[in-house]
């Protein structure tokens, strides 16, 4: 590959005004699942992919913290240091290839819903093509296609469990292609969900042609809508966009009455066509009550996400003759934009009243709209 690229490592290869890594990253902090991203870059080029790093992230935040550690001289080495770089109560960790950067989310999400199955998961695909065993250029055997895959990444894994695998293999001189074997090597199940045809690694230099052929997936538009209600009384105090609104105005609400964040949660599963919060948050379910709207939409977000779609920017506004919500705009704004790992700039607050008409004109009430665009990549 170093001849193709003129020295280039592959993974620093640009495709589409973004180093192959880069997109990746960007799949994993669109997911909605990943709550931080390790990059290990190569020692020698260290330094540079640091300040890389930096300049993308300063145009493009990623919207999760992330860090950068050095590798190692083999791939599991520096997989290793990328795991002592992990938050000692992180519980599970997805490891990926660096040159596979057409991956999906909804990829992302079919190997973290295997982790609640086994504590090793691949995502793979069944071979179509008869499957031989050589010895030299001799065929030795026909393998049965229906027992053998091609593995791809990301590869997800019980976090406590792979650092176990990686200690044992180092204290014993194992050599493995990928972390799977080492979960192997220790006895634990590993299952495949799976993979992406389209989920390639940048391996050779005929590959080179898939930077510049690949196509740009062709982008079907998708919309939501989301309208919500809340009485005025005794209840809740008043949040808006998970923003604490200062005064003694109060909701009556089972959860914790974010009339905002419930009228954008209906729209993201109207987008998704995922039905409504009232299917999948029951306010007879006792495990909803006062619970915090956030963790509603991090759940909402993660079934929407499993749909293959990306969020790309909502419009939300709020009906209230009290309070005045204006002061309030800029910091909820902020907060939904972080709720949803958008820039502040794809989202919008608006605030009206209705000229004292109706309920909301009574101060009766308080009620919402949101609108949400994604896209769906067919």
């Amino acid at each position: 590959m170093g001849a193709a690229t003129n020295g280039t490592p592959k993974q620093f290869l640009e495709w589409r005004g973004r180093p192959l890594y880069w997109h990746s990253a960007r799949t994993f902090c669109r997911s909605g699942a990943v709550r931080g991203l390790i990059f290990v870059f190569p020692a020698a080029d260290f330094e540079l992919a640091v300040e890389d790093c930096r300049a993308i992230a300063a145009e493009e935040d990623p919207g999760l913290p992330w860090m950068v550690v050095p590798g190692g001289a083999r791939r599991q080495d520096s997989v290793r240091h990328g795991l002592e770089a992990l938050p000692q109560d992180c519980t599970h960790v997805l490891v990926h290839d660096a040159a596979r950067p057409f991956l999906s989310a909804a990829l992302v999400h079919r190997v973290l819903a295997g982790l609640e199955r086994a504590p090793a998961v691949v995502p793979g695909l069944r071979m179509t093509d008869t499957v031989k065993r050589l010895d030299g250029e001799r065929i030795a055997a026909t393998l049965p296609r229906d027992e053998v895959a091609t593995v791809q990444t990301p590869q997800g894994f019980d976090a406590r469990l792979l650092r176990a695998a990686h200690a044992a293999a180092q204290e014993k001189g194992l050599d493995a292609t990928d972390d799977a074997v080492l979960m192997e090597s220790q006895g634990h199940t590993v299952i495949m969900v799976e993979g992406e045809s389209d989920n390639c690694k940048i391996t050779h230099p005929e590959d080179l042609r898939l930077l510049t052929e690949n196509p740009v997936p062709q982008a079907f538009p998708r919309v939501g809508f989301g309208y919500d209600v809340h009485r005025y009384g005794p209840g809740r105090p008043l949040r808006l966009g998970g923003v604490l609104l200062e005064g003694d105005m109060e909701v009556v609400a089972h959860s914790d009455g974010d009339v905002l964040l419930h009228a954008l949660m209906d729209a993201l599963l109207g987008c998704a066509g995922l039905g409504d919060i009232g299917e999948h948050f029951p306010d007879a379910d006792p495990a909803f009550d006062n619970i915090s709207s956030a963790v509603l939409l991090d759940e909402v977000l993660r079934l929407f996400h499993g749909q293959g779609l990306r969020l790309s920017n909502v419009d939300l506004t709020v009906i209230a003759q009290k309070p005045r919500v204006g002061t309030y705009k800029a910091a909820i704004r902020k907060n939904v934009a972080r709720l949803l790992h958008l820039p502040p700039e794809r989202v919008n607050i608006k605030a009206t009243t209705e000229e004292k008409l109706g309920f909301t004109g009574r101060v009766e009430g308080i009620k919402a709209q949101a609108a949400v665009c994604a896209v769906m990549d067919i």
